[in-house]
């Protein structure tokens, strides 16, 4: 099916039949994605006066409690409201959900006994193009990052000076195949995040970081149309559904 989507002042086609889904889903196993020291998801029925309440044990239904938590078990977008005493809900601020975006692979660079992406491997990846979203693929990729257990592993992070070239061209939406778009033990100071969401001035309500996604090696770099689903949770941040649509030029 295709479908037309007004964007600024262009009208840009898409094939709503060919979704490229960038999620890592949330299982109730231990080889769910992990990160931030906590224990795997839990995906149990529950049990009623003493039944446990799922068809195969004899009920009607199935009736699954699913304990998790966004940022550690899965992709999620978050608001500002990550890293600030006020709660800003991603169910609040954000309201838009088709985006213009690219995709980049970026190998990480090595800075002392870290791995980096910095200002100026995202420089040549945008070049001049103005987009609402970046899509970042990180080398190597490979499917092990929807089983990887991250914690105390020191993962990839983003340098503070290319958060802030991101806020620079306005990229409102930065979406990362990594745990978090800082430092694993930084001492708090989550200085791409602050960069990003500009902390230090007005900050960026409408801007969110989407992180632990996949971006398969099938799909390409380059512009495509992005719908960035959420569930509507009252939190500062949310599991979600980002797709990618092919630009039919």
């Amino acid at each position: 099916m295709i479908a037309t989507i007004q964007y600024k002042s262009k009208k840009l086609k898409i094939d709503l039949s060919l979704p490229l889904d960038l999620s890592i889903p949330i299982t109730g196993k231990s080889t769910n994605v992990n990160a931030w020291y906590l224990d795997p998801p839990k995906i149990t029925p529950e049990v009623i006066d003493g039944e446990i309440i799922s068809v195969a044990n004899g009920a009607v239904v199935n009736f699954n409690t699913i304990s998790f938590n966004p940022h550690s078990h899965g992709t999620h977008t978050e608001t500002v409201g990550h890293i600030t005493e006020e709660m800003y809900s991603i169910n609040q601020y954000l309201k838009q959900f088709f985006f213009l975006a690219e995709v980049v692979t970026v190998a990480p660079e090595k800075l002392g006994d870290d791995y980096v992406i910095s200002r100026k491997q995202l420089q040549f990846a945008l070049g001049n193009k103005k987009r609402d979203a970046l899509v970042i693929r990180t080398m190597p990729n490979t499917r092990e990052k929807f089983s990887r257990q991250y914690s105390n592993t020191n993962p990839t992070y983003l340098l503070e000076d290319a958060a802030d070239y991101l806020k620079s061209k306005d990229i409102k939406h930065l979406l990362i195949d990594l745990p978090s778009v800082d430092k694993e033990q930084d001492g708090g100071e989550l200085l791409a995040h602050n960069a990003f969401w500009n902390t230090s001035g007005k900050l960026r309500l409408d801007a969110t970081i989407t992180e632990f996604i996949y971006v398969s090696n099938k799909i390409k770099d380059g512009k495509y149309m992005l719908n960035l689903q959420i569930a509507p949770f009252e939190n500062d941040a949310s599991p979600s559904k980002p797709i990618l649509y092919k630009i039919i030029e």
